[in-house]
């Protein structure tokens, strides 16, 4: 598995983008690509878990201009071995 932590500001572009790329996270989750997602409670950023390889997932980061708007920041992607389901 592969875990994506994000960090947001207050830019009114991240706003703007949020829809579209909620729904490619949608589309994700139904495919199973997208295991888990959601906003940090403070709102400065959130966490998401994808099954799959780097590979994979540094191909949907590029293919989805959300994480390089403005307000948006990639603060970490690395792969996770949970030990519990």
């Amino acid at each position: 598995m592969i875990v994506l932590e994000l960090a947001f500001d207050d830019s009114p572009q991240r706003l703007a983008a949020r829809p579209a790329h909620r729904q490619r996270l949608a589309e994700l989750h139904a495919s199973g690509v997208l295991v888990m997602a959601g906003p940090f409670a403070d709102d400065s950023g959130a966490l998401l878990v994808f099954a799959g390889d780097r590979s994979s997932v540094d191909a949907i980061v590029a293919a989805d201009p959300y994480y390089s708007v403005d307000g948006v920041r990639v603060a970490g992607l690395r792969e996770w071995l949970p030990v519990l389901p």
